[in-house]
């Protein structure tokens, strides 16, 4: 199956491929504070669907994952951020030979809060009610809901106002994604559920936490896999995006990680 050509700005030339999925609401200018840091490699900075300047891909998170392995090379780290961590989680776990290496940020295998059932515990996450708002809201105000969205990015961290300025001047420099990839990725956030599956990671596995992330509560380690092949870090005064509040220490902890694992 074929898909519209996903936007994605190559930089660098050396290998190894590193691939950056961004999170809900924005686009790949996210990760602009990354770009000298991380110069040694050749970088792909992809626009999800529907984001930035990518089109739209029908379906669901099967559709997308599709295409981001299709697009994308081959033995590539992959770098995701909150829903594009699960997305990138998914990849390594449908496509192994994509993925070389994996690093979520701020990012849940599920990220809605769950009962307890006959195969699985109870699980921390998103109320549903936060996200029903959310749904609800993109078809009255575009702009101000992910506005709102980007807010909470930051809530919690030492540069909350600082933060949330940052990053809507680079998103903002885009287009405003579509309210259907909006939509798309909130009904992922809402029902995707990837903890029966984490098993099936073979592949070096770094997890970063923000200790203040209000919506992804670092108590979910504890119920999270644990193995030889996977590192957990907590940024302490960090809430949701550790790479824009914390750059400094986020980059502390990643760049010696990426040189480990670097094939």
């Amino acid at each position: 199956m074929s898909f519209p050509a996903l936007h994605i700005e190559i930089v660098g030339t050396q290998e190894p491929d590193v691939v950056l999925l961004h999170g809900w609401g924005v686009n790949n200018a996210v990760f602009s504070p990354l770009k000298n840091a991380l110069h040694q490699y050749r970088v792909h900075y992809v626009d999800l669907p529907g984001f930035g300047l990518s089109p739209n891909i029908d379906g669901d998170m099967t559709q997308w994952v599709q295409a981001l392995a299709q697009q994308l090379p081959k033995n590539a780290i992959w770098i995701g951020w909150s829903l594009g961590g699960l997305l990138a989680t998914k990849v390594a776990i449908d496509f192994p030979d994509s993925v070389s290496a994996l690093v979520t940020l701020a990012s849940s295998p599920c990220f809605m809060t769950r009962d307890a059932n006959d195969a699985l515990p109870a699980w921390p996450g998103i109320l549903p009610a936060v996200l029903g708002q959310f749904s609800t809201q993109l078809n009255r105000d575009l702009p101000r809901t992910v506005e709102r969205f980007l807010a909470i990015q930051a809530m919690g961290s030492d540069n909350a106002k600082a933060d949330i300025s940052q990053i809507k001047q680079l998103v903002l420099s885009k287009p405003m994604p579509s309210r259907q990839a909006l939509a798309q990725g909130l009904t992922m956030l809402e029902e995707v559920d990837l903890r029966e599956q984490l098993c099936q990671l073979q592949q070096p596995w770094l997890r970063m936490w923000g200790k203040l992330d209000g919506l992804v509560p670092r108590r979910i380690i504890k119920q999270m896999p644990q193995a030889n092949n996977i590192t957990d870090v907590i940024v302490n005064k960090a809430s949701h995006a550790p790479f824009i509040s914390h750059t400094d220490e986020f980059l502390h902890n990643l760049l010696p990680w990426l040189t480990k694992y670097q094939q």
